[in-house]
């Protein structure tokens, strides 16, 4: 009789120890997604804010520009097309495509018109729309970087074996990366605002691993690919660009 007690006790402990487990296994996966979605809404918030900038800036150049009217037209559609993708709430996957399309036909309108009409530098609402852009830009590509950290720690969490039975249980999906597949979205720019006759050409640079500050000199990282982003939570696992 005792042997029987202590044997449904060590039975009961074992099913309490287990529903413990995946009680603690389902908690991360939900704080794991709370945080992906946190993280993306970053990017987001600073995705709009160059939306609601670019007609501005390129009512700017149109006023100042006479031959460069594909490319706004050019920049114009695609910051549509992003702005529909953000408002439909599509998949970051998908609207990174867009992104770095938008993000390399702004910098063709940079570098075509601070080359083509340098008095555009004496234009004080240019180069203050440039330098809210720039900033922007920076605010993005660390939100990016702390995004898909993230992504990876949470897609790493519920892939793991035994996680990946409880979250398919509980209907976890992996999250996507917010990925910029243009290769010229990762050339780094070079704009000239002297008036000296041009440099001598120099040698072609390998495409570094992800897209640099575009509109003006990047940050100084110290060799690190971005600053890493001033946030609360941090993840350990690297920026999967």
């Amino acid at each position: 009789m005792i042997a029987l007690l202590i044997t449904l006790v060590v039975l009961i402990l074992i099913l309490v120890g287990l529903a413990l487990w995946v009680i603690g296994i389902y908690n991360r996966m939900i704080q794991g997604r709370n945080l992906v979605e946190q993280s993306w809404n970053q990017i987001d918030v600073e995705l709009n804010r160059r939306y609601d900038l670019i007609p501005n800036l390129v009512s700017t150049i149109k006023g100042a520009t006479t031959h460069e009217q594909s490319t706004l037209e050019s920049v114009v559609g695609l910051r549509n097309q992003a702005a529909a993708l953000a408002s439909s709430n599509a998949d970051p996957a998908l609207r990174a495509d867009i992104e770095g399309q938008l993000t390399t036909q702004l910098r063709n309108l940079f570098s075509v018109t601070v080359e083509s009409y340098p008095d555009l530098k004496a234009n004080a609402n240019f180069m203050q729309l440039q330098n809210e852009l720039a900033q922007i830009e920076t605010r993005i590509a660390n939100s990016r970087k702390y995004y898909n950290a993230n992504v990876g720690t949470f897609n790493t969490l519920i892939e793991s074996f035994p996680n990946s039975i409880i979250a398919g249980a509980a209907h976890f999906t992996k999250a996507d990366y917010f990925q910029i597949q243009e290769p010229a979205a990762r050339q780094v720019p070079t704009v000239d605002f002297s008036t000296a006759a041009p440099a001598a050409p120099v040698a072609p640079v390998a495409e570094p691993t992800q897209m640099a500050e575009p509109f003006t000199a990047p940050p100084d990282t110290t060799g690190a690919d971005y600053a890493q982003p001033d946030f609360t939570q941090q993840s350990k696992v690297a920026d999967q660009s």
